[in-house]
């Protein structure tokens, strides 16, 4: 991607930044001149992702004794990743949903302010807030109706950022991903199906698909999504959706693995999981005006790097 133009020695924390996406973003602020640090407690993350360029705090974004990093560090820009990503985990457990993603969440915006940070960048969720639409693709526009408390975590701290930005002249960035995929995810949350599958055919097991196989979603690459968090560095306060456009059936994921392993995948349907959308497909029409971003890792490309790294390390 090309170089942007913005202040090559900006301080900026990750949190999350040994997980999946928070990973590859650390890496790619580094490789760009960025001075990066990681808060990041490994309840998800790995250790092994950590880039040792990036100073490292094993912490949890809820304890208020972070403080004491942030006056350490004096950071320019948040970018906040960690979270509880697992929607049935927000359905069986909504306390320990909210306190993570909205207590947790809050906690940072909080420090921000306190520390005179200039920017917030939120990982929200294309997936999980804007419930069952009539319509598709879905834009930026269309009214929020959460589906589960985790979607409705990650809402609430749209609104809390968009409030503090108001009150406190902080810059703002939400991103609303779709189904992302490709090396470092971990197999512990439904969104992360694609490496969930790949990993069962590596085992020689058998893919669950989950009630008929016809509920749809749209995969976007990880280094499509570090090149829009790259892209945010440089731009004013933005509510983005980043994803394809484009959705695929659980079905047709299946079929796609076939050609990419070149096997035939042993699979078999479960029931229907609970707080889940039926169909999603994101418009990114506006993050492609806003910051002049567009995917360009097709799904196919995409889950062929995903089974090489898998395998690689399997």
């Amino acid at each position: 991607m090309p170089f942007l133009g913005y202040n090559p020695d900006m301080k900026i924390l990750v949190t999350g930044g040994c997980g999946f996406i928070g990973s590859h973003i650390v890496d790619a602020y580094i490789e760009h001149g960025h001075d990066v640090a990681i808060i990041d407690n490994l309840s998800t993350g790995d250790i092994k992702n950590r880039n040792p360029q990036a100073r490292f705090y094993q912490e949890d974004i809820c304890n208020k004794s972070i403080d004491s990093i942030f006056a350490q560090e004096k950071f320019d820009t948040i970018n906040h990743h960690a979270a509880q990503i697992n929607v049935r985990t927000s359905v069986e457990d909504p306390l320990f949903d909210a306190n993570v993603n909205i207590m947790g969440s809050l906690n940072l915006l909080m420090l921000a302010v306190k520390h005179g940070v200039k920017k917030f960048i939120f990982a929200s969720s294309g997936g999980a807030i804007y419930g069952e639409p009539r319509t598709f693709p879905i834009t930026e526009e269309f009214t929020p109706m959460p589906a589960s408390p985790y979607g409705i975590s990650k809402l609430t701290i749209e609104h809390y950022a968009k409030l503090f930005a108001q009150l406190y002249d902080i810059d703002y960035f939400i991103f609303r991903y779709s189904n992302v995929y490709g090396p470092r995810q971990i197999a512990k949350s439904e969104a992360g199906v694609i490496s969930i599958f790949i990993q069962e055919i590596l085992n020689n097991g058998t893919c669950i698909i989950f009630g008929d196989g016809k509920q749809t979603r749209d995969y976007v690459y990880v280094s499509d999504v570090v090149a829009a968090n790259i892209a945010a560095l440089d731009h004013a306060s933005q509510v983005l959706n980043i994803g394809t456009g484009k959705e695929t059936s659980v079905n047709d994921l299946i079929h796609m693995l076939e050609r990419v392993t070149k096997q035939k995948v042993a699979c078999e349907h479960g029931p229907e999981r609970s707080g889940e959308v039926f169909r999603n497909v994101v418009d990114c029409s506006r993050a492609s005006a806003a910051i002049d971003w567009q995917p360009h890792v097709t799904l196919e490309q995409g889950m062929q790097k995903a089974f090489d790294y898998f395998k690689k390390i399997s």
